[in-house]
C-alpha cells in the first residue's frame, strides 16, 4: 500500500503492514514524533525520512545530528549546568559575542545576539524560557547561501542585510544569484546523506577565509531569493519521492 497525504495516512494508520509506503510529512505537530517512531517499528517506509522530518523541525536536533558541519563550539543547550560548561568553554577559547537560536522558531524570528555568553546566562538564570536552544559563537562577517537541492535540480543565492546580523529575506534581506562550487555542493550532498533529506533548502556561512558552515537544514524552506517557482518546486518534489517510492516497491 502506498499512502499519499496526511488525510489519507489518518483513514488508514492501522491498516498499515510493514512494507507499505508513507508519501509526505507529518503535519500534526505534537504527535509526528511518536507517529514516526510507531511507524519505524512497524518497518513501515516514510518518505521524506523520519530523521529528516525531525530534523526539519527541530534546530536543537539539527545541532545534535549535523554538529560536524556546523561552526566549531555550536552546542546544543538543554539544562543550566550545560550552560555552565559553554561559558568556560566559550571563555577558554576567547569567545566574546554569541548567538542563540530558539528551537521551533524559523524566518530568523528565534535568532538572537548576546554580547558575551555571561549576559546570555545572566537572562537565562531569570527566565522561563524553556529549553534546548542552540548556542554558537557570533560572527562577524560572512556569506550568507541558500542553496537548494531536489534531485538533479540546484539552484543558489546569497543574502545580505546590511542593517541586520538576520539575513532572512523575511527579515528584510536581499539576494542575488550563487554559482556553487563543487566543494559547496560535495558539502551539501554530505548533510543530506548524513540526515536522510531527499531534498533539502540549506542554509550555508561562507567565511572570510572560505571556510562553510551549516547554519540550518530544512525539507520546505523559503524560495524569495529563487527563479523557481513553488508550484514548480513543489512538483519536483513530489516527482522524486513517488520516484523514490515506486524503487522501494520494485525491491
Amino acid at each position: 500500500m502506498i499512502i499519499k497525504g496526511n488525510r489519507e495516512l489518518k483513514n488508514h494508520y492501522h491498516e498499515l503492514c510493514s512494507g507499505d509506503i508513507c508519501i509526505g510529512t507529518i503535519s500534526s505537530r505534537h504527535m509526528k514524533s511518536f507517529m514516526l517512531i510507531d511507524l519505524l517499528e512497524r518497518n513501515i517506509n516514510c518518505l521524506p525520512s523520519p530523521l529528516s522530518q525531525i530534523l526539519n523541525s527541530s534546530k536543537a536536533a539539527q545541532a545534535l545530528i549535523l554538529k560536524d558541519w556546523m561552526l566549531p563550539h555550536t552546542c546544543v543547550i538543554t539544562k543550566r549546568t550545560e550552560l555552565i560548561e559553554t561559558i568556560n568553554t566559550y571563555n577558554k577559547n576567547s569567545i566574546g559575542s554569541v548567538v542563540t537560536k530558539e528551537d521551533h522558531m524559523h524566518c530568523g524570528y528565534g535568532l538572537k545576539k548576546w554580547d558575551t555568553i555571561e549576559t546570555l546566562y545572566s537572562f537565562m538564570s531569570q527566565s522561563k524560557s524553556s529549553y534546548p536552544f542552540v548556542v554558537q559563537p557570533f560572527i562577524e562577517n560572512f556569506t550568507d547561501l541558500r542553496v537548494i537541492i531536489v534531485g538533479d535540480y540546484t539552484e543558489a543565492y546569497t543574502r545580505h542585510n546590511p542593517n541586520n546580523f538576520r539575513m532572512n529575506i523575511a527579515a528584510g534581506g536581499k539576494s542575488h544569484p550563487y554559482m556553487l562550487k563543487k566543494e559547496e555542493k560535495d558539502f551539501c550532498y554530505a548533510i543530506m546523506k548524513r540526515s536522510r533529506f531527499p531534498f533539502a533548502h540549506i542554509d550555508i556561512m561562507i567565511t572570510e577565509n572560505g571556510s562553510h558552515y551549516l547554519t540550518e537544514i530544512s525539507l520546505n524552506g523559503g524560495i524569495k531569493g529563487a527563479s523557481i517557482s513553488r508550484k514548480e518546486l513543489d512538483k519536483k518534489k513530489q516527482d522524486l519521492l513517488e520516484r523514490l517510492a515506486e524503487n522501494l516497491e520494485k525491491n
